[in-house]
This record gives structure tokens, C-alpha cells and sequence, in this order.
């Protein structure tokens, strides 16, 4: 594997409005889209069995699966695998066996993740971090499978990480996965033994548990348990203060490193973890972050968590994947606004005329509208849309028309793309059938109420367009 070039190629720029950042060709729209309908219902075991004839004697009458026998639950994974992604994989009997849909589900959210938070289009190379692969090395060959990445993983058991090399072997992706072995006693983050300055993403599903009493316990308490409970040892499954002390020492890992990751990202077995960690996010200054469910059918929940030191803001439903009634005390500052909605039987020419009237008039960083996707996307520096800086714009003129001032003056054209941007954001205009909606989306900054503030400056604007 070439580090370098695969740290070049991911990391190099993150992209500026108006940039080509590749076109997006209708193939991984519809790729993308497969790929997230894949467990939006339970998988049909009965086809299944006709795709693979080794899944075909574990079922039973009816076309039942026994999830308390952990041979079925192997071959349940490594079919799903071959099916669904073209992966093989070789699983020992005392390591987890991973069950796919949930380890689906945070892949699916990383690449929203790294989606939104980019003025590059979808489909770049991205460079990740896999802390803790295990025995199957799931996330990397799922990332892998759908997106042209690139993974370092590591683990601290020998017997894991050989069957991650072999996993990584006979799938013939040496060349995207590195595997990486560690010490209890290392940092989380490799930089030391990897040879790269910078990585796009950290992910980890940290051990559960505090104990193995606790995890015996908490066997006991389920009906049926989940199947990767069934294989998994201690090792994978225990950890000294369990999840959150895991993640914790990845977030003081990461006040160092800070912007050295894009984003650093981890599953969580417990909501009540989700909710101190965010705690603890709070309390370091830590205002770009994102929260989600996990829902596997009726059955089994996850959680995941990421923070950001950069400026990038995800999309809403990346950043607040819970339902805002019950935790909304945990969720990140909202970043969509609705800046107006209309009958779709209008003309949207007017609008569009408005939107850019509007912005055009600001002296903004950069303003970039984009016909095809009825969408415009601008940068600022500081809030240009406001009465104190109209003021100070006014008198400003008034002194160098009075010559008391000889200071140089930015207009519209002049050279502010130097200048740090405060504020990214989009104007997005959805056309559906009853409705034609413009929304605002906090893309870039740290400073939300800016955010607020453009919302309803726009809101102002656009009332009376119609």
C-alpha cells in the first residue's frame, strides 16, 4: 500500500465551492441507493438459501433460522458477505462472528458523514481508521466493498489480527487495507507507526463491557441473544470502565491530534454511554458533533457518536439521527432552516431570481449557484448581512469621501477569499408535488447564531416573492 499517496489523495483538499470536485455519475447514485435499501426489511432466509448453497441446511422448517447456534450465525454473516458485498471470510470459532446489517449501518453513516462535510462530491478517496478490527476486519472490507477507501487497522491480539490478514488476503486488497498491530499500551491513533500525518475518519464499536461478570449478566437477562454474543471473547467483549473509558481515551487522544482526523467516530452498545460522552464533548468546547440511532428491525439498537475539530457541519439528519422529543438535550445545534414554501403550481423563476438578487448584493467570500441542482452555496467571512456592519460599511465611505482615511476597501470583487470564512451555507430549493420549499443549510463554521442570523435575514428577503 502506498501511505502516502492514499493520505495525497484523500486529504489534500478538502474542496471549495465551485471546485470540481468529479462528477457524480448516475452509477454510484444508484449504488449508494442499493446499498442503503439492503436490510430495510430482515433478510429473506429462503432466498437466501438458493444463493448460497451453504446457508441452505441451517434452516429450518419454515425457512427459520436458529440464532442461538453459533454455526448458523457464521454462515448467516459469511452469506450475507458473499451475497450482498462479493466479500469472503474465514472466522475462527472464539472470535466474534459480526452480524452484517448492524455493521452495515455505521458504514452507511460514515459515508454520509464524510459526504456532508465536504465541497467535494461523493465518491473521493477517504482515508480511515479502523481501531479494534477483530478477527473479520467487517468494517474495512464493507467500506471497502462500496467506496473507493482506503483503511488503516489495527488490533492487540495476535490471533484477530491474523485472521484479519488472511480476510484482508483473500478478498486481494492488501493494497487499500493495512492491518496494524498494537499494544494495550499504544495510542489508539497509529501516526507513530503508519507514516502518514493526517486520516480522514476514526471508527471503533468498543468493548461493552466493564467486566466479565457484566457480561455474563447481561446474557443472561435476553431472551435471545444477539448471535455476536454467542462467539466473542473477552478481549473483544471487556474493556476497564467499559465504552465510555474506551472513548473517553480516544477524545484525549484527539484534544492533542485535533484536526490531524477529520473525524472521530465510534459505535456505542448503550444510550446512557451516548449521553456522558456527549457530556464530556460539552465540556471540552466541542461544538460539531453528530449523534445517531442504529435500529436493526425490532430488535437490536446502537448508537453512534463523532466529533469534529474542523469547521464542516454535517447534514441534519447525519448530525441528529435520534427523534428531537426524547433527546434533545443531547443533540447538536440544528443546521436546516426553512426559509419559505409555496404551492408547487408557482413558477420557481422568481425565486431563484430573488435568492440571487439577495446573496449577489452581499459581499460574500464566494457565491456559486448551481442551476442543475437548484442550489447555491456561498462562503463569508463575517456577518455582511447585518445593520452594525451596513453601518460601519456607510461610515467607512463616509470617511474616505471625507479623505479622512487612506485604508484600502474590499468590495464585492475585492480580495476577501483570503480572509477566514465564518460561515459556509447552502440555499437549496425542493420541488415536490404539493409544495416547492427553500431551505437554508449550515455547512461551514463555528458560530451558529451567524447561522440563525442569515436564516432570518433570508426569511425577510423572500416573503414576498410571490
Amino acid at each position: 500500500m502506498d501511505e502516502l499517496n492514499i493520505v495525497r489523495s484523500s486529504r489534500s483538499n478538502r474542496g471549495r465551492p465551485g471546485e470540481e470536485g468529479g462528477k457524480v455519475n448516475a452509477s454510484l447514485h444508484e449504488i449508494d441507493r442499493h446499498f442503503r435499501e439492503l436490510y430495510s426489511s430482515e433478510p429473506d432466509f429462503q432466498g437466501l438459501a438458493k444463493q448460497d448453497a451453504d446457508f441452505a441446511p441451517f434452516l429450518k422448517k419454515h425457512g427459520q433460522l436458529d440464532f442461538t447456534d453459533p454455526a448458523a450465525m457464521m454462515q448467516l454473516t459469511k452469506t450475507l458477505l458473499a451475497v450482498d458485498f462479493g466479500l469472503k471470510i474465514e472466522l475462527p470459532d472464539d472470535r466474534l462472528c459480526p452480524p452484517v446489517p448492524n455493521r452495515h449501518n455505521y458504514i452507511l453513516w460514515l459515508k454520509d458523514l464524510m459526504d456532508t462535510t465536504s465541497y467535494e462530491q461523493p465518491g473521493r478517496k477517504v482515508c480511515g481508521l479502523d481501531v479494534g478490527t477483530g478477527a473479520s476486519c467487517i468494517y474495512p472490507l464493507l467500506g471497502t466493498a462500496q467506496r473507493p477507501w482506503y483503511f488503516v487497522a489495527t488490533d492487540i491480539d495476535a490471533k484477530s489480527l491474523a485472521h484479519a490478514r488472511r480476510n484482508v488476503e483473500i478478498n486481494k486488497l492488501e493494497d487499500r487495507i493495512r492491518i496494524v498491530e498494537r499494544r494495550a499500551t499504544d495510542t489508539l491513533v497509529p501516526f507513530d507507526d503508519i507514516g502518514v500525518p493526517s486520516m480522514d475518519f476514526v471508527m471503533m464499536n468498543p468493548p461493552f463491557y466493564t467486566s466479565e461478570n457484566e457480561m455474563l449478566s447481561s446474557a443472561k437477562q435476553k431472551a435471545r441473544p444477539p448471535h455476536s454474543a454467542c462467539t466473542g471473547a473477552p478481549v473483544e467483549m471487556v474493556c476497564d470502565g467499559g465504552e465510555v473509558a474506551y472513548v473517553s481515551r480516544m477524545l484525549r487522544e484527539s484534544l492533542v491530534l485535533r484536526d490531524r482526523i477529520q473525524w472521530y467516530t465510534s459505535m456505542l452498545g448503550k444510550v446512557t454511554s451516548l449521553e456522558a460522552l456527549v457530556e464530556q464533548l460539552r465540556a471540552n468546547g466541542i461544538d460539531n458533533y453528530a449523534v445517531t440511532e442504529f435500529l436493526q428491525g425490532n430488535k437490536t439498537r446502537r448508537w453512534a457518536l463523532g466529533w469534529s475539530f474542523g469547521p464542516m457541519r454535517p447534514d441534519e439528519h447525519v448530525a441528529r439521527g435520534m427523534k428531537a422529543g426524547i433527546w434533545k438535550k443531547i443533540l447538536p445545534p440544528i443546521v436546516r432552516m426553512d426559509l419559505l414554501a409555496v404551492p408547487s403550481q408557482k413558477a420557481v423563476a422568481p425565486l431563484i431570481n430573488r435568492i440571487n438578487e439577495v446573496v449577489g448584493s452581499l459581499e460574500l467570500m464566494s457565491w456559486t449557484w448551481e442551476s442543475q441542482e437548484l442550489r447555491g452555496i456561498g462562503r463569508v467571512s463575517e456577518n455582511v448581512w447585518g445593520r452594525a456592519w451596513r453601518r460601519r460599511r456607510l461610515r467607512e465611505v463616509a470617511e474616505r469621501e471625507g479623505g479622512a482615511s487612506s485604508a484600502p476597501h474590499h468590495g464585492h470583487h475585492g480580495n476577501v477569499s483570503e480572509e477566514a470564512c465564518r460561515l459556509g451555507f447552502a440555499i437549496e430549493i425542493k420541488v415536490g408535488v404539493s409544495e416547492t420549499k427553500a431551505s437554508l443549510r449550515w455547512v461551514e463554521g463555528h458560530d451558529h447564531s451567524m447561522f440563525e442570523s442569515l436564516g432570518g435575514f433570508l426569511q425577510g428577503k423572500l416573503k414576498d416573492v410571490y
